[in-house]
């Protein structure tokens, strides 16, 4: 029996726990697909809550496609939970020299200022799921309490405030880190690009996933480095194996170990662990991209790689611009042994980012409003991938695979040979779509009929028809 003489707060989540205990009778068997749940009243009187309680309960297994509503007829176990689309392949790179995907990365980023534009390339949250205004009344406060109202130049390792909250955040997952360990940066890419310079130089080879998120190639090839890329699980991320029979080749390791983009993998932690020490056995560095921990759908957090960094090789990277603030571009690097050459690079660029958006993000930290806000973040996006991964069962073509990421942003979606999908994207453009063609992940010539989807967007019955557009879009096409 659940009791409603709660304090408030766990009032709010009360409907949680209603909804996952009938969500765990629908994953065990106990109801099964087409099976009618009791109605909410009932529901009402079992747990002897409200009747608002029980259809917030309701409402999160719908949006969730555990169950769904017939007109007169009640709640039902959902149809849905018996589709099966496939995964996409593993990756098969192979060693034939590196191209650039041409203007495709400008062409991609130029359609994001179209106006009206169904932004399904876009691997951000829907602004309404951002707490703006409590960000905009912490900016208010920090102009009326910094010293200098943000003005002053900031020193090179950032914000002490916003380091100190990050080593606690870190905690989480058992990062052990100090305020020292911590460089703030202007986002993840910033990071990335310290973190390759650092540990890299011209003419040195890095070996990263295929398919791997398309500006670490951009700043690998401006950097002047080669790229091998390795064999991909879309559920499990590289293959560690395939990494050690290229040890002998490369300087640098660059992964996004958790919810990778864009396939959204997750290594397991025993690769995690064997990768680690594979590398700090060669003294390889490690540059993970660590940008989509936060956003997980299961009860727990996955680990980074940091984690099981005993000697200083790995460069743990992220920031708040896929949770909290994407423009504020506020990131941060732990960089192990090479803290003093990123802290020489930065003062050599930047000297220092804007303070005032580093304490507007310590400062949300701080309380468990952070934690707050992810929770819903997490549930929205969580509910956001299944509407998509529904609507793709539904309006694409037979054979469509596509991923199951279990946190982040993105669905990896691999179509029919027949299906270009830069050809795909020039079309879907005039009907105000805008998708990821797959050929942007890549310096090799693979994934011409893969695409990159975000569930960014909150879903809504617009979003509903773009998705069976595309689908039409595609289906013309074979």
């Amino acid at each position: 029996m659940l009791s409603e003489t709660y304090p408030a707060s766990k009032k709010e989540v009360l409907y949680l726990k209603i909804a996952n205990i009938l969500a765990q009778q629908i994953r065990s068997g106990v109801l099964k697909v087409g099976d009618k749940l009791p109605s909410i009243r009932t529901v009402e009187k079992i747990y002897q809550v409200s009747i608002n309680t029980a259809k917030q309960a309701y409402m999160e297994l719908e949006k969730k496609g555990f169950i769904e509503a017939r007109p007169k007829s009640g709640y039902f176990v959902s149809s849905a939970l018996q589709r099966k689309l496939s995964v996409p392949s593993v990756s098969a790179p192979d060693t034939a020299e590196a191209r650039e995907p041409g203007d495709l990365l400008k062409k991609a980023f130029d359609s994001l200022s179209i106006p009206g534009m169904t932004q399904l390339s876009f691997g951000v949250p829907d602004p309404s799921l951002l707490p703006v205004e409590k960000l905009n009344r912490s900016v208010v406060k920090m102009l009326r309490t910094l010293p200098d109202s943000g003005l002053a130049y900031d020193t090179p390792q950032g914000s002490f405030n916003l380091r100190k909250n990050i080593c606690h955040w870190a905690f989480v997952w058992g990062g052990n880190l100090r305020e020292d360990d911590i460089i703030t940066t202007s986002g993840t890419s910033n990071a990335f690009y310290n973190a390759l310079m650092a540990t890299t130089k011209p003419g040195d080879t890095i070996a990263v996933e295929s398919p791997v998120y398309f500006n670490l190639l951009q700043i690998a090839y401006s950097l002047g480095l080669k790229v091998i890329e390795l064999p991909t699980h879309p559920l499990t991320g590289i293959d560690p194996d395939a990494l050690k029979s290229v040890l002998h080749k490369i300087q640098a390791c660059a992964l996004i170990s958790n919810f990778s983009n864009p396939l959204g993998s997750c290594m397991p932690e025993e690769h995690k662990k064997a990768v680690v020490k594979m590398l700090a056995a060669r003294g390889i560095p490690l540059i993970e991209d660590d940008i989509y921990g936060d956003i997980f759908f299961n009860d727990k957090r996955p680990v980074p790689c940091k984690a099981y960094d005993e000697e200083g090789m790995v460069l743990w990277c992220s920031s708040v611009s896929k949770t909290l603030a994407p423009g504020y571009r506020v990131g941060w690097v732990a960089p192990g042994k090479y803290k003093d050459k990123i802290l020489r690079q930065k003062l050599l660029q930047t000297i220092g980012i804007p303070s005032l958006y580093q304490e507007v993000v310590a400062d949300f930290m701080q309380n468990g409003r952070y934690e707050h806000h992810l929770r819903n973040l997490r549930r929205a996006l969580h509910a956001n991938s299944l509407q998509y991964l529904s609507a793709i069962e539904e309006f694409f073509p037979e054979g469509t695979m596509v991923s199951r990421p279990k946190g982040g942003f993105m669905l990896w979606t691999e179509l029919d040979k027949r299906v270009n999908t830069v050809d795909l994207f020039e079309t879907a453009l005039k009907y105000k779509i805008s998708i990821t063609p797959g050929r942007m992940f890549t310096l090799q010539d693979q994934f011409y009929n893969c695409m990159r989807l975000s569930y960014g967007l909150n879903w809504t019955p617009e979003i509903r028809d773009k998705l069976s557009l595309l689908g039409r879009l595609i289906k013309n096409m074979i």
